[in-house]
């Protein structure tokens, strides 16, 4: 059962890397499909009527696409009454441009609930893409490679649709209208950041602190009497306290797909043949028998083919997280009542993870991978400090793996360190952990690597 992932991102580069990541990870160009509000209506034509007066095309169309004409099939710029001029690629611009769907709001919305998703959250994601958002969708046959598209849209950061919807709400939305002409106000989250050329970035989670006192009397003030004079020594202490932040979601619909099937199967029939022999012998006794009037009868029989369905589960697609726990150094800065006049050092600047910071992880890895092949951890320590390197190397920064290996290949060869087959899983493993993935996932990673 054909499957899709649907997902929609504030800035149109969060989707762009969204469908590269797809392609790069083995999913068909002709499943993915793109469509991205806030284009200028000189890059789109207006639609009025009943259909689509046409697609923009051109120089103007290729200043809007960017680099998705280069990765989808079918891209094209159209503008769609209620939503606005958008650009469009992958079957859906397909779609849009055929039977005239295209010509109303209704037609986007339709194709998304053909798709399985509800026609509330259809509605949510063509408001989404009228204010600027893009929505990037994957049909996906195989369903062992649902984990890895949800995985991918969450990596990007898929906004949380129905909290989207909620924030929209609390400024007077009260769903989409296909109607709409006038462009709506930006949504809190997406006013309190800058505005980038397409959409706002999500909002960024930060710690909360808070101190237990105020600073109700400066350093001047005194409590004085005729013996002794008192200055309030306050103090502030720094309080961390936790709250969870949404970062996104990626809902995974399931819808009903039929393919032609047939069988063979062996059918009998019986067919009742008369012939008329002739014969010259002496009666005997039972032929006697039969001298008398009386009926024989013959029937003919043929098979039909009777067909049945039995539905049996094949396979399951489960949906989990993994939980991991990160302790995280907050740095701030309290006051505190000084009596003297010595200076009060700024806290120090928190630097990035050095190559010590991964040493036991990379120490107990090698434990798991290589021990038993009878070389010490020095043999493969050179390895793990080169990925750690090339990931931080801004020539690599953004690059997936298959962009980048044929070079640091070349590289690793030319300082004469070892045989690449032989390290090239250490390296990726130190690459994937300084990239931001747990133990687990790069070690499952490095062994998809090495099983390719």
């Amino acid at each position: 059962m054909a499957q899709s992932v649907v997902g929609i991102f504030d800035q149109r580069s969060e989707a762009e890397s969204v469908v590269r990541e797809l392609i790069d990870s083995g999913f068909r160009r002709e499943d993915i499909s793109l469509v991205a509000g806030n284009v200028s209506s000189e890059q789109a034509q207006s639609t009025t009527g009943e259909g689509i007066s046409g697609t923009a095309a051109g120089a103007g169309t290729g200043a809007v696409v960017g680099g998705i004409g280069g990765l989808l099939v079918g891209v094209g710029a159209l503008a769609i009454p209620g939503i606005g001029p958008v650009i469009a690629a992958g079957p859906l611009v397909t779609t849009l441009l055929g039977a005239g769907i295209g010509a109303a709001a209704g037609g986007l919305i339709g194709m998304l609930i053909n798709m399985g998703v509800p026609e509330e959250e259809a509605g949510y994601y063509a408001e989404g893409i009228r204010r600027g958002s893009t929505l990037v969708s994957v049909r996906v046959d195989d369903e062992m490679m649902i984990d890895r598209a949800v995985n991918i849209f969450e990596h990007h950061h898929a906004v949380d649709i129905d909290r989207r919807a909620a924030e929209w709400r609390k400024t007077g939305w009260t769903g989409f209208d296909p109607k709409a002409t006038s462009t709506p106000t930006a949504t809190t989250a997406q006013a309190a950041r800058p505005q980038a050329p397409v959409a706002s970035p999500a909002p960024v989670a930060t710690a909360t602190t808070r101190p237990t006192t105020t600073a109700a009397a400066s350093a001047g003030t005194q409590r004085t009497s005729e013996k002794e004079t008192a200055i309030p020594v306050i103090e502030e202490e720094l309080q961390v306290d936790k709250r969870v932040i949404t970062r996104g979601g990626v809902r995974v619909y399931s819808h009903m797909v039929e393919k032609p099937v047939e069988e063979r199967v062996q059918l009998r029939d019986e067919t009742v043949k008369v012939e008329r022999r002739a014969v010259d012998r002496p009666v005997n006794e039972a032929d006697m028998a039969t001298f008398k009037e009386g009926t024989v009868e013959m029937r003919e029989t043929h098979e039909e083919a009777i067909v049945g369905k039995r539905a049996r589960v094949k396979e399951e697609v489960v949906l989990s997280k993994d939980v991991s726990q990160r302790t995280e150094t907050v740095n701030d800065k309290v006051r505190r009542t000084e009596v003297d006049v010595e200076k009060i050092d700024a806290a120090p600047s928190i630097r990035g993870r050095g190559y010590d910071a991964y040493e036991n992880d990379f120490r107990s890895n090698f434990s798991t991978a290589y021990a038993n092949r009878g070389y010490a951890y020095d043999r493969y320590e050179p390895a793990y400090r080169y990925g750690y390197t090339i990931a931080n190397d801004e020539r690599y920064a953004g690059k997936e793996w298959s962009a980048i290996e044929s070079d640091v290949r070349r590289d690793w060869e030319k300082s004469n360190q070892g045989a690449w087959q032989d390290f090239k899983d250490s390296i990726r493993y130190a690459w994937d952990r300084v990239r931001g993935y747990s133990a687990s996932e790069a070690a499952a990673r490095t062994q998809k690597q090495s099983t390719a």
